[in-house]
């Protein structure tokens, strides 16, 4: 049978280094870093005093002002991107059936915040210290319930915590049930909200975030022999999903064909990556596959890039694998950054690059890259945005526990 269609029509994000999709994507292209001193806690003695924060952003016009001081943080960034992706896309609910619009948002710790600051009021002062409110935001699944209740969206309402492959996984979920014909639009994205002290002391633990204080925008170094870690962001990004038929009939801006998807496992550690990225490689195996793409069709592939230890070779060594000769001849971009590590989120801010990267015929530079590690020989785009008309995109994003996650979009030709 022939597959139903999916085009992205509407996107809206909340990020550390834009709140509108003209902002971010300047500062992305300028290579404009959002990293800076931590400044929502104190760091303690912590190692990572950095972080990517979201300032002076208001909640007020996009969430009932009665839900504010209620709903975790998390859920207010969700609330705020998917009411701006649905504004951008000029979508009418009002003609849509019920049943045929619906909700997925990713995350791996939504409500954490809360339920934190819960368990220390009842460590302090006892249970009558509980907040009611904090039963439905603490919950996993609270961001997709409010994003329905703010938009009146009557269809599925769905939460997926797949870790920081979370916002693919929620844009491939929406991407299914419009080819499978359940739904004509889905609202998919992720939010993160992952700089509390408990969560953030956690990371810095683990000693994968840098240790770098004096220089907060260059501190983080994908691919570069010198690479420490990553800076914790917080954020969100929502992009509308729209069956292409529907798009066409009421004249969409069409930003992107999400063409195909892919998932896998390493199966090999709470943490680390598979030595040879097998995961990872079947995630983009598939993904190739299920989009019908060729090895020689992607032209920018824009990579998680976490500037860990082990991730950024494993990662350029899974390209290689998959691509072979053809490794060489698309461009690469780590962008976390610039954005910040947002954790679930990351996955689908990176996820609307690539739908912008397309439609824009442009592709983000990786900074702070200047010496590569050896083996890390790919195109990473050092010298600034690069003018390009993007045929193919691939997003690929890596969660703990081993999940691989891969995305690729692709152009729409005449849109």
């Amino acid at each position: 049978m022939h597959k139903r269609r999916v085009v992205v029509t509407g996107i809206g994000i909340v990020a550390p280094n834009g709140t509108t999709v003209d902002t971010f994507w300047d500062s992305l292209c300028a290579g404009k870093s959002a990293a800076g001193k931590l400044t929502r806690f104190e760091p303690k003695g912590m190692p990572c005093r950095l972080a990517c924060e979201v300032n002076d952003f208001s909640f007020e016009e996009y969430v009932d002002p009665k839900k504010i001081n209620r709903l975790d943080r998390s859920l207010l960034f969700a609330i705020s991107a998917a009411k701006k992706s649905l504004t951008d896309s000029q979508l009418n609910l009002n003609k849509i059936s019920a049943d045929r619009i619906g909700v997925v948002e990713g995350t791996s710790v939504s409500g954490l915040d809360n339920t934190l600051k819960s368990h220390e009021r009842f460590l302090e002062i006892g249970y009558k210290a509980i907040k009611p409110s904090n039963l439905v935001t603490a919950f996993c699944g609270g961001g997709s319930s409010e994003i329905a209740i703010a938009l009146g969206i009557q269809g599925q309402a769905t939460t997926i915590c797949t870790a920081c492959s979370a916002g693919n996984d929620a844009l491939a979920h929406g991407k299914r049930e419009i080819e499978d014909d359940v739904a004509d639009v889905m609202i998919a994205g992720a939010a993160e909200a992952p700089i509390v002290a408990g969560y953030f002391a956690i990371f810095a633990a683990a000693g994968v975030m840098t240790r770098e204080l004096n220089e907060p925008t260059q501190a983080m170094r994908p691919f570069d022999e010198r690479r420490d870690g990553f800076i914790l962001g917080e954020g969100s990004a929502f992009l509308v999903l729209e069956e292409y038929n529907h798009a066409v009939s009421r004249g969409a801006k069409i930003y992107a064909e999400l063409a195909g998807t892919g998932r896998a496992c390493d199966s090999y550690h709470p943490i680390a990556l598979h030595p040879e990225g097998r995961g990872t490689v079947r995630s983009i195996t598939m993904a190739l596959r299920d989009g019908g793409v060729r090895l020689d069709e992607v032209d920018y592939v824009n990579v998680h890039g976490s500037a860990t230890a082990s991730n950024d070779s494993i990662e350029t060594l899974a390209l290689k694998h998959v691509f072979g000769n053809y490794a060489h001849g698309f461009s690469v971009s780590a962008t976390k950054p610039i954005t910040g590590h947002l954790m679930g989120a990351s996955a689908a801010l990176e996820a609307a690059i690539c739908a912008l990267s397309i439609s824009r015929s442009v592709i983000p530079p990786t900074i702070n890259l200047t010496n590569p590690e050896a083996g890390c020989d790919l195109d990473y785009v050092v010298d600034g945005a690069r003018p390009y008309p993007v045929r193919a995109a691939l997003n690929l994003n890596a969660g703990f526990g081993g999940k691989q996650s891969a995305i690729i979009f692709k152009r729409v030709e005449g849109a």
